[in-house]
């Protein structure tokens, strides 16, 4: 598969999955923009504006990480009731071109909702080309660990409703529960534990830590990095190995 070609399928995949959507339904970005937003308004109102920081931070994470598991609802939707997988898999198209226009897709689809961050980011929090690059790197690291389990469950999922409500369990688990929005110091010690089995946990206090809101040791950000790391290589190994790109 040359370049051209591989930048064609990806383009196919943005254009199916987000841009006619976007033109023909601009409703549906709404749900991009205030799912984030919501959840920012509300911490920024209980502290009084003291966790801003954090909050916009945290809009951030959860966009990215809810990002990848909306792909496990459309690829449901496009394989089950379009056959869409179905028509790739007899095509020289590859499964790696198909998630990655998909993947691509997600964020073109929620770039409303980042755009708006981005300008908050701007207003409200004073950082470093250092501390953004590393922001940025846990909000990548999110989405590739998003985009790997939303594939993964995608093709065992037979149903869209199926699909939405995995998409919604997990998105509420893993971006709204843990201590996205707020530094993990303001849960009480004995359920602090909990939180930690979240990965977005770990993408937090490194954000957070970055942005100079919430200090973190040298040595616990070390350890926050190789949670997330091997967190999304098992992923995508796990991705790899177990789902099902061709019917047996």
């Amino acid at each position: 598969m040359n370049v051209r070609s591989l930048f064609n399928q990806i383009a196919a995949g943005i254009l199916v999955n987000s841009v006619y959507e976007m033109r023909n339904y601009p409703i549906v970005l709404l749900n991009t923009v205030l799912s984030p937003l919501s959840f920012l308004i509300l911490i920024v109102f209980v502290s009084r504006g003291a966790l801003i920081q954090d909050a916009i931070v945290g809009g951030f994470i959860m966009s990215m990480f809810s990002n990848g598991i909306a792909l496990q609802a459309d690829l449901s939707h496009l394989k089950n009731d379009f056959k869409l997988q179905d028509m790739i898999v007899s095509s020289p198209a590859s499964a790696a071109a198909y998630v990655a226009g998909m993947a691509m897709s997600e964020l073109v689809y929620s770039s409303p909702a980042l755009f708006v961050l981005g300008l908050l980011a701007i207003l409200f929090i004073k950082a470093g080309l250092i501390s953004i690059m590393l922001v940025l790197g846990v909000l990548i690291t999110m989405f590739l660990t998003s985009v790997a389990l939303g594939f993964t469950l995608a093709t065992f999922s037979s149903d869209i409703v199926q699909s939405f409500a995995f998409s919604r369990l997990i998105s509420t688990i893993f971006s709204t529960l843990p201590p996205v929005y707020y530094p993990i110091t303001l849960i009480p010690e004995p359920f602090r534990y909990l939180a930690y089995l979240s990965p977005t946990t770990y993408a937090a206090q490194i954000a957070q830590s970055a942005i100079g809101s919430y200090h973190v040791q040298s040595s616990l950000l070390l350890f926050d990095w190789s949670v997330l790391i091997i967190v999304t290589l098992a992923l995508f190994f796990l991705a790899l190995k177990k789902s099902k790109w061709r019917e047996d």
